[in-house]
C-alpha cells in the first residue's frame, strides 16, 4: 500500500522587527532579559524556533523560524498582546504604552543564519552609531520593499 500523504518541511529565516508606541524609550534595560525570555517562551509554545532576540530601548529584533501553521502577523499579534500583558503583571517598563502599529518582516537564506543572529546580538553597539529609524530604512531597501516615508515617523 502507498502512503499518499507528504510531511511539510520548511527553512525560512525570519527577522522580525517592531518597535514600542511612539518609539519611546521604555525598554528600560533592566528588563529586557526578561522579556526576551518571556518571547522565547511564547515562540516555543507556538512551535517555533528561536535564534535570537535582542534590541534596545524603543524596539526588539526576532530572529527565528516560523511553523508553517502560523501566519506572520498572527504571530507578532500574539507576542505583542502577551507581552503588554505580561508587562502589565510584572511592572518591569513603568513607562510603557504599548507597541507601535505594524512591523517589518523580512526573510533570509539559512546561510545568512550566523550573520544575522551576529547583527542582532550586537544590536546596543549597533545603535550608537545608527538609529532605528535608519537601520529600518536600510532594511526596506535592502529587501526591496516599497514603502511612504510618512509612516516610518
Amino acid at each position: 500500500m502507498k502512503n499518499n500523504y507528504m510531511s511539510t518541511y520548511t527553512q525560512i529565516l525570519y527577522q522580525l522587527v517592531f518597535s514600542t508606541w511612539n518609539r519611546e524609550e521604555t525598554l528600560v534595560e533592566s528588563g529586557q532579559e526578561p522579556l526576551y525570555k518571556y518571547i522565547s517562551g511564547i515562540l516555543k509554545n507556538k512551535n517555533c524556533h528561536l535564534y535570537q532576540v535582542n534590541g534596545i530601548e524603543d524596539h526588539i529584533h526576532i530572529v527565528t523560524h516560523i511553523h508553517p501553521s502560523i501566519a506572520v502577523a498572527t504571530l507578532i499579534k500574539d507576542i505583542k498582546l502577551a507581552c503588554t500583558s505580561w508587562n502589565k503583571e510584572t511592572g518591569h517598563f513603568k513607562n510603557f504604552h504599548g507597541w507601535q502599529d505594524g512591523y517589518g518582516a523580512f526573510t533570509y537564506s539559512i546561510k545568512d543564519k550566523d550573520r544575522l543572529i551576529g547583527y542582532v546580538k550586537n544590536q546596543k553597539n549597533h545603535h550608537k552609531v545608527k538609529s532605528f529609524k535608519e537601520e529600518y530604512l536600510q532594511l526596506l531597501i535592502e529587501h526591496g520593499i516599497q514603502f511612504e516615508e510618512k509612516f516610518l515617523l
